[in-house]
């Protein structure tokens, strides 16, 4: 979608969720927005600049009054989008927001596309692409962790971070201008060694700041946790017990769980996607094995994997192998129905003892949860920014690689001027990440995926 044609048009669109409620907002952008308004809402005259005022919203073409709506008039620049723009508040509903809606078509406005209006606060520099994703995550955000994470990009807490870091490796650049453009100077020559480490602290920050993307990523989509193990585990029963409600089916008899059960789980504030999947086992039914065909593949994919064993008992080779196959640092062993044990530990201590019955372990099991999927960001303070999406992480590698090319290029003694192109890619992909230099395809997908009215 060009960019340019984009701006030239007014557009409008309904802006809250659709469906019952008391009030709807509509939204119009654009260098007609004015005109469109006088043709809707002719008795109003000439709006104050950002003071509501009641008007009757009538069809530009019959004249029909639709509804008596509320009118915010924003010109431009001091608007959302940074174009002319006008808010009307009417009554909630399906039928009213889209009778006025479609009153405002007939005026001159065209539908909106998806995250346009958000899109061009873009392109008028309302706001940058960081900001911009970070409306999106507060509208889709599921969990407070996110909601955090969202707020503070929006207030461009991670613009900054890159802005520096852009400076960083522009300031890297400049020491080599100076060593190349004045090498008589009076002052002495800048040693390649200074240079070297400047290169080399913006490449830790980069790091460090890359090191939050693996769980800021999970914030987004929730941390997959599969409950496994052998038939009548208790896996059921600790699904419903650390959601907190009877969601499986929980009987003695083995084998119950046909099929995968999905739900969404917050500890703290994090979000989990929770999953109960069909014990493991050799089966002749069809059915169960169907079922368990599909815990293994939410196993090929989970974040986590819970592995069960009743209290008690050895576990045999299979599970051991079991055990062994999965990456450690996101297993869990859960030793369940520890109410049985009667105080004696049958492990080394490396297992979590629980009793749905009880409730005893289950705190233990949730700090447990949120060390291993949240570890790397629990300490951070709440201002801390965070890489929450790929398209941030792979910019960031890619400033990171370029200048790890130009360390090696000054190692392999490469004349610094020429080694210098990484440091000026790396840049490059820094102003990438905020929109500095972004085309048109990129703000296609970072913007399609938002709702028409934002």
């Amino acid at each position: 979608m060009n960019s340019s044609l984009l701006s030239a048009d007014t557009v409008a669109a309904i802006a809250t969720a659709q469906g019952r409620g008391a009030v709807a907002m509509l939204r119009v952008s654009g260098p007609g927005a004015s005109d469109v308004l006088r043709r809707v809402a002719p008795a109003l005259g000439d709006p104050q600049p950002r003071v509501q005022r009641l008007a009757a919203i009538r069809h530009p073409e019959s004249g029909e009054l639709l509804d008596r709506g509320l009118v915010t008039w924003f010109p431009a620049p001091q608007s959302y989008t940074g174009q002319d723009t006008v808010e009307i508040a009417t009554h909630g509903g399906v039928l009213t927001p889209q009778l006025v809606l479609d009153a405002l078509f007939a005026a001159g406005a065209r539908p909106a596309q998806p995250g346009e209006f958000t899109r061009r606060a873009y392109l008028n520099g309302r706001l940058d692409l960081l900001q911009a994703e970070a409306v999106a995550d507060l509208i889709d955000g599921r969990s407070p962790a996110l909601h955090r994470a969202a707020v503070n990009q929006m207030e461009r807490g991670l613009s900054r971070r890159i802005s520096d870091l852009r400076d960083a490796v522009i300031g890297t650049e400049a020491l080599i201008a100076y060593s190349i453009d004045f090498p008589e100077e009076d002052e002495p020559p800048i040693p390649p060694a200074r240079i070297r480490a400047s290169a080399l602290d913006v490449s830790a920050q980069l790091d460090a700041l890359l090191r939050t993307a693996p769980e800021g990523e999970l914030l987004r989509e929730g941390a997959l946790t599969v409950l496994a193990g052998r038939p009548n585990a208790g896996k059921s029963s600790l699904f419903n017990a650390l959601l907190g409600m009877e969601r499986a089916i929980v009987t003695d008899i083995p084998g119950t769980t046909r099929d995968a059960l999905e739900s969404a789980l917050s500890i703290r504030g994090y979000p989990f996607r929770l999953v109960d999947t069909a014990g493991l086992r050799e089966t002749v039914d069809v059915v169960e094995g169907m079922g368990i065909e599909v815990a293994r593949r939410y196993l090929s994919a989970a974040d986590i994997v819970l592995v069960l064993a009743e209290v008690g008992r050895e576990l045999d080779d299979d599970e051991r192998a079991f055990l062994a196959s999965l990456p450690a640092d996101r297993t869990l062993l859960v030793r369940t129905k520890a109410d049985q044990l009667n105080g004696v530990l049958d492990d080394d201590g490396s297992a979590i003892h629980v009793s749905t019955a009880t409730g005893a372990g289950l705190p233990e099991l949730r700090g447990a949860l949120l060390r291993t999927a949240f570890g790397a960001i629990l300490g951070e303070p709440a201002e801390a920014p965070l890489v929450t999406r790929e398209r941030h992480a792979r910019a960031l590698r890619t400033a990171r690689d370029e200048i790890g090319g130009f360390v090696a290029a000054l190692d392999d003694g490469v004349p610094m001027e020429f080694a210098a192109t990484h440091l000026r890619a790396a840049a490059e992909s820094l102003e990438d990440m905020v929109g500095a230099v972004s085309v048109d395809d990129v703000l296609d997908r970072v913007f399609g995926s938002f709702c028409v009215g934002k």
